[in-house]
């Protein structure tokens, strides 16, 4: 098969022909069909996240229809389209698996990181942490739901907290993430403003377009006291300005993987019972809510496909900024039968 590897962090995907996967228990066999480009890629790619299994095929936002499963895998039939995020295993047994924060499991394995993912022709996933997709969703605008919809669909329920209370929500960053979860905020009846880098006007208006009520670059103070905000881009120095933006007893949730570091701030920015706190990745218990919510809202994605041996030139251009949406890499659709 064909697929995309890192052979080095800080060097570009080498193009290769590598064996075709078998799945091993517990596993199914995907012939993929899109995978999602994301930040996260890029802290990989780049070194920033230190530990990845190399060599390694990339990409956590997997598309793709099952081929082949193994023997003790009751959940899915060949021929089944599924999607497989970020979060790609966990042990099942300890205290964080059996209180539901699968997502802080100590044994936990992520896809595209720990195990090969999806910017190749075939991958394997376990089986659990796969997810059926909804109907009406086409490949291409399906793949982003995984991770920046997954994800950031975390994130904003730990802002909105188990009241649902928060009305005014600050979204710090206007990428893949923030542009499906304003769709979710706006069907919930809740306001947006959008903050971004100063002279960012195209994701200004993009946001705008999107329903942002203010959308302003990211040094300037909120019109009015947010209930909370959320903090999209990977930037440290956007947690001290989202905290002076948010009301007493409001929140801000720090939703990437990786973030520069914070610099320091006034206690009396903090005061008043405001909240920081950060996002570890995903549930399936968010994946199966998310999902679910999807079709209802309608979420609609800003994709732009590339194939899979320009996966170089979708994670330069996502470093750049050069798009708004998400970048989603394409498989052939001419994918040979795995021999």
């Amino acid at each position: 098969m064909r697929a995309m590897v890192l052979k080095a962090q800080g060097r570009p995907l080498e193009l290769n022909d590598l064996p075709d996967p078998v799945p091993g228990p517990g596993q199914v066999l995907l012939q993929v069909h899109a995978c999602g480009v994301c930040r996260t890629d890029l802290h990989v790619v780049d070194g920033d996240l230190s530990r990845p299994q190399l060599p390694l095929v990339p990409g956590h936002q997997i598309v793709g229809v099952v081929r082949e499963v193994a023997a003790d895998v009751t959940s899915f039939r060949p021929g089944t389209r599924v999607g497989v995020p970020w979060l790609g295993g966990s042990c099942g047994s300890c205290r964080f698996c059996r209180s539901d924060r699968e997502n802080l499991c100590e044994e936990a394995v992520y896809t595209g990181y720990q195990v090969d993912g999806g910017f190749a022709e075939y991958c394997v996933a376990q089986a659990r942490f796969c997810f059926p997709l909804p109907p009406g969703y086409p490949d291409l605008q399906a793949a982003p739901l995984l991770c920046a919809g997954l994800i950031g669909y975390r994130a904003y329920r730990m802002a909105i907290d188990k009241r649902g209370s928060a009305r005014r929500l600050g979204f710090y960053g206007f990428g893949a993430a923030a542009h499906i979860l304003i769709q979710v905020a706006r069907h919930h009846g809740r306001e947006v403003y959008a903050f971004t880098r100063r002279g960012d006007s195209r994701s200004q208006r993009f946001a705008s377009e999107l329903g942002a009520v203010w959308a302003v670059p990211s040094d300037m103070p909120a019109p009015v006291p947010l209930d909370a905000a959320i903090i999209f881009a990977p930037a440290g120095e956007l947690l001290p300005l989202a905290l002076r933006s948010v009301d007493k007893g409001g929140v801000v949730v720090c939703a990437g993987i990786h973030m520069s570091d914070i610099p320091s701030f006034p206690y009396a920015d903090l005061w008043e019972e405001r909240i920081v706190r950060s996002v570890a990745n995903l549930t399936r218990c968010d994946g199966e809510e998310f999902l679910a919510l999807a079709p209802q809202v309608p979420i609609e994605t800003d994709t732009h496909p590339y194939p899979l041996e320009k996966a170089n030139e979708a994670l330069d251009d996502l470093r750049a900024g050069r798009f708004d949406g998400a970048a989603v890499i394409l498989v052939d659709d001419t994918i040979p039968t795995l021999s």
